[in-house]
């Protein structure tokens, strides 16, 4: 009974943002980008938290949705669904042509091929000026207004907002039928025990590759969001510093739960932009927060909160 009513809750408090965020110091495009991170680290844990395989090249995929959104404003169709469409079309076929390259890799291997890949689409990024803008990243696209009912909508921060938490409710429901699932129940089976699975006769790479490639989606439709939000699209978007962003909103909220990227995304977004607001060292207060969650709530703040509850 709790359950239901906690996420009743949530879903109450997120629809009223725009009314009550202000009222604190807050701006709306400040929980847009929460609830875009949090699309992004619920992708990562998907494969992190369910099925046992920790990548920090996963920016690759929200960086490549974040440059096939701007490239489809700017060279196909000044439409936002298109852009939106094109970004996570060009994020998650990356992820599955990477993923067989990835799925047989274990432990820290995983790890470094996939911050490998990561760092080759980022120098591809930089190199490629004439596509990407280099360094300088993509500039030249903006929101463009939707046609609803035959009349042209312009989404401003509010109505934007609302297109992204209804976008952040269907990757939470996609998620949720995936883990109620049989994939869903394999993809935490090849965490708990991969070698019982493979004498079940079980392909067990195969079901690291679909977990890969799902996550890869959902990372690059965050990256085109993204870039929507901000009318830009940089190299770093691709660094695997943001990958490692996307690793700690995960271990912060917790990762073995649906809510967890979510919790982890709001305490993220709120702390960079109140201590970059005080500090230009802003990065080692979010360091020493992540040190404190591993040592005090190792499951993560949700995971803690659970086992409280249970004692």
């Amino acid at each position: 009974m709790r359950r239901p009513l906690a996420a009743a809750c949530i879903w109450i408090a997120l629809l009223a943002v725009p009314f009550w965020l202000p009222l604190m110091g807050g701006y709306t495009d400040l929980a847009t980008r929460a609830l875009i991170y949090a699309i992004a680290a619920s992708g990562l844990n998907l494969l992190l938290g369910y099925t046992g395989g920790l990548s920090f090249g996963h920016a690759a995929y929200f960086g490549l949705g974040a440059y096939g959104a701007g490239l489809c404003l700017i060279h196909v169709a000044p439409s936002l669904p298109l852009a939106i469409l094109a970004g996570t079309v060009l994020g998650g076929i990356a992820g599955i042509l990477i993923g067989p390259l990835v799925m047989r890799r274990k432990g820290i291997y995983f790890s470094m091929i996939t911050i490998a890949f990561g760092q080759m689409f980022y120098f591809i990024a930089v190199r490629w000026n004439g596509l990407t803008g280099g360094e300088d990243g993509l500039t030249g696209f903006s929101r463009v207004p939707v046609q609803i009912g035959g009349h042209a909508v312009m989404l401003g921060p509010e109505r934007f907002y609302y297109l992204v938490l209804a976008v952040f409710a269907l990757v939470m429901a996609v998620i949720w039928q995936i883990l109620r699932s049989p994939l869903g129940h394999g993809f935490v089976a090849v965490r708990e025990n991969p070698t019982r699975l493979r004498f079940l006769g079980v392909a067990v790479e195969r079901q690291i590759w679909v977990a890969f490639a799902i996550s890869a989606f959902i990372a690059a439709l965050a990256g085109a969001l993204n870039a929507l939000l901000t009318g830009f699209a940089s190299p770093d978007n691709l660094g695997w510093q943001l990958s490692g962003s996307f690793v700690v909103i995960c271990v912060l909220g917790g990762m073995r739960s649906v809510w967890g990227p979510f919790l982890g995304a709001a305490i993220f977004i709120v702390a960079q932009d109140y201590l970059s607001s005080i500090t230009q060292n802003w990065m080692s207060f979010i360091g020493l927060i992540f040190i404190l969650a591993v040592l005090f709530f190792p499951q993560g703040l949700l995971g803690f909160s659970r086992l409280k509850a249970s004692r």
